[in-house]
């Protein structure tokens, strides 16, 4: 009797042997998916500081590219906020070029508009996003808006 039942146990290992090669194939398979739809590494954006330059705001932001491919152009579409909450100005601003690996600080004025007046400053938009593969869409999801200790906040 037990030499009747060795071939069907061979077999049936034979098709647990297929089906564990099978699940293991298809894990490979997924995880690679994954990792390809994976987005980039974050940019952090942080709004560092507001200094009042005549009439103007000047804003001063830090933007930390320390793991992403380098830009060559990057225009953000910002609007100030009062302390009310209402939007009060338009900022189309180019914080472009940035190295790979790099973080850089870049200015920008914020017109008649004094700084004790913004509460806070919203990244509305990502109007241009160029090199590499980059386009408006991934940078735009890649962007990681941050305040510095003291600055107005800054957000998405």
């Amino acid at each position: 009797m037990s030499t009747q039942g060795l071939p069907w146990f061979r077999a049936r290992l034979g098709h647990l042997a297929l089906d564990l090669l099978f699940c293991l194939v298809l894990s490979g398979v997924m995880l690679a998916s994954a990792l390809a739809q994976a987005p980039e590494t974050p940019m952090r954006i942080e709004l560092n500081k507001l200094d009042t330059v005549g009439e103007a705001c000047r804003a001063t932001l830090l933007v930390d590219n320390g793991k992403g491919a380098p830009i060559r152009s990057l225009k953000l579409d910002l609007y100030a906020f009062d302390t009310d909450g209402v939007a009060q100005k338009r900022v189309l601003v180019e914080l472009g070029p940035v190295a790979a690996r790099k973080t850089v600080l870049r200015q920008f004025d914020i017109a008649a508009a004094p700084c004790a007046q913004v509460g806070r400053l919203l990244l509305n938009d990502v109007v241009a996003c160029e090199g590499g593969d980059l386009t408006r869409e991934t940078c735009l999801e890649r962007i990681e808006p941050a305040s510095a200790k003291g600055a107005a906040p800054f957000l998405r």
